[in-house]
């Protein structure tokens, strides 16, 4: 994990189904899925921000914590739904950064979201690791978060 998969909005590009599923080729295993490389490495300033907030989408400022504004309606809502749904705040993410600093961040990242079976990354769309754990993401392609039924698709 670094610092160049973090995005100004707080997400954790790394933690990402998308990431994920490139670094770990899910396509050959039989997930369709769309690969990202991140924001930050493809030149983007932020995909959930960009287009809401001028400052962010002309890479005016590096984190929304540097703007007056922060945290905005936007990001509120954003951060409402991510830590409704994949147990993760991009707020609580940015105040880290601010507090601890982005080396200190990032280890416990790396611990918070490390797989306690092969020590890979967790993603956070779906509480799975993609290299122990792929198996059940291919019986349910909607997994969520410990969920027991299967769902065949």
């Amino acid at each position: 994990m670094n610092q160049s998969h973090i995005a100004p909005c707080g997400m954790n590009c790394s933690l990402c189904i998308a990431y994920q599923g490139k670094k770990n080729d899910i396509k050959k295993k039989g997930i369709n899925r769309k690969y990202c490389d991140g924001c930050r490495p493809r030149g983007e300033n932020c995909l959930h921000m960009a287009k809401a907030c001028e400052k962010i989408g002309k890479g005016q400022i590096e984190f929304c914590f540097e703007c007056e504004a922060f945290p905005c309606k936007r990001l509120k809502a954003l951060d409402k739904r991510y830590r409704t749904k994949y147990h993760m705040s991009m707020i609580e993410n940015l105040r880290a950064i601010q507090e601890l600093g982005m080396n200190e961040f990032l280890k416990s990242e790396e611990a918070k979201w490390a797989c306690k079976s092969c020590n890979g990354l967790i993603c956070c769309h779906n509480g799975l690791c993609l290299n122990c754990s792929i198996e059940t993401l291919l019986e349910n392609r909607a997994y969520r978060w410990g969920e027991q039924e299967i769902t065949k698709r």
